[in-house]
């Protein structure tokens, strides 16, 4: 690593000279862990106190809690009742991508599970800054400290020889905390725009297809078919999912949200391919043109009511119908009359059909630059904690 004027090489990369590495034993006053109240007393968890598990640390404000406990459990388990503003890590299963490095506030007072770990900085560490420096490096810390062969975990000897870089002051800390903080408010602002714009399109398709609201201009009868009667042709693929290849010219649906590439073709038609099986049962992909598909993606083509409608309906009501279908136990999967028998309720006017395509189309694309926009605001916001977490940027 070639060091640079003015910087200082620490295990956690370069920073400013004028930056302090420290450990968090030096800059924390405390460490605490909580505990699980006895499963045999059932009472304990019909309190008002919130109780927080490792899994509810999602680099989040934690205000709520799948379960509560009572303060005689607080008592008998003697546990910590943790203030407002407590940070948190997860310290048990640090081996799993959803849980190494995972973190979070607490919103009101609240205890802690075993697997929980609290921290407690003293006057020369910003709270906030902690944060959003676990945020940046806690996966990085875990995969290089933490313990264990069947599960990785740290222990409270561990987490106070964490290592910590910092500005050397709070106010310059409290800066770049601020400075994050602000990009954290725009990401989660259209997080909420983007979620309730899915809430007003689910409720609209809803509303539509049930026929509680009609499109104006429109007023002819609904009908119900038979799905296999909206097209001339189910089938399935032919293919072993391994028939794949890079950079092949031709796309090559499996039961997977992507698509891939094949160089030879099956099919040069408009068609609903619609998975069979596996974690994605029911997913559905729109394509017109030459491509091919897994032996366990049915086809469906030739179709004689608007695609894009069936599409729609079909987003929302085939996976009720296949689980619907599916035996207690056993995993979900398509079968031929899963699909030719499936009801369809649908405007008999293909005017109509294709109007509440396009509405849906139009809520569709609005979604869809959104999530673009999201995306950007996240990648800025991992841009800004690179630079400014290492010192690149100064913002005293």
């Amino acid at each position: 690593m070639e060091i640079i004027k003015g910087y200082k090489k620490t295990e956690l990369g370069l920073v400013p000279a004028d930056w302090h590495l420290k450990r968090f034993e030096e800059v924390m006053t405390g460490f605490s862990s909580g505990n699980t109240p006895s499963r045999s007393m059932p009472e304990f968890y019909k309190g008002n106190i919130l109780w927080i598990t490792s899994g509810e640390l999602n680099y989040n404000i934690i205000t709520d809690t799948a379960e509560k406990v009572t303060e005689e459990a607080v008592k008998h388990e003697n546990l910590k009742i943790l203030p407002e503003n407590t940070f948190l890590i997860a310290i048990t299963g640090l081996e799993a991508d959803g849980t190494r490095g995972s973190c979070g506030i607490t919103g009101k007072e609240a205890t802690t599970n075993q697997s929980c770990m609290a921290l407690f900085p003293g006057k020369e560490l910003s709270g906030e800054y902690l944060y959003h420096f676990y945020v940046r490096f806690g996966g990085q810390l875990a995969l290089k400290y933490c313990q264990g062969t069947k599960q990785q975990s740290y222990t409270g000897k561990i987490a106070r020889i964490l290592p910590i870089v910092l500005p050397p002051t709070v106010d310059e800390q409290d800066s770049i905390a601020n400075a994050l903080n602000t990009a954290g408010l725009l990401i989660k602002s259209l997080e909420k725009l983007i979620q309730k714009k899915k809430a007003i399109k689910s409720a609209t398709m809803q509303l539509i297809f049930t026929g509680k609201k009609r499109l104006s201009g429109f007023s002819q009868p609904w009908k119900v078919v038979n799905l296999g009667d909206t097209c001339s042709e189910i089938t399935t693929g032919k293919l072993d999912a391994n028939a794949m290849v890079s950079n092949g010219m031709y796309r090559f649906y499996t039961c997977a949200k992507e698509y891939y590439h094949i160089d030879e073709y099956a099919y040069d038609t408009e068609a609903l391919m619609i998975s069979g099986n596996g974690s994605n049962v029911g997913y559905i992909h729109y394509y017109k043109g030459k491509f091919n598909a897994y032996q366990r993606t049915y086809v469906m083509s030739g179709f004689n009511e608007n695609v894009h409608y069936l599409k729609a309906y079909l987003d929302i009501y085939l996976k009720d119908r296949i689980f619907t279908e599916a035996n207690a136990g056993n995993t979900p999967y398509i079968k031929m009359d899963t699909l030719t028998g499936m009801s369809v309720r649908l405007p008999s006017d293909k005017a109509e059909q294709k109007a509440i395509a396009d509405l849906i189309s139009d809520m569709d694309l609005e979604l869809e630059k959104l999530e673009v926009k999201l995306g950007k605001y996240k990648a800025l916001k991992a841009g800004m904690m690179d630079e400014l977490l290492t010192g690149r940027i100064r913002l005293v």
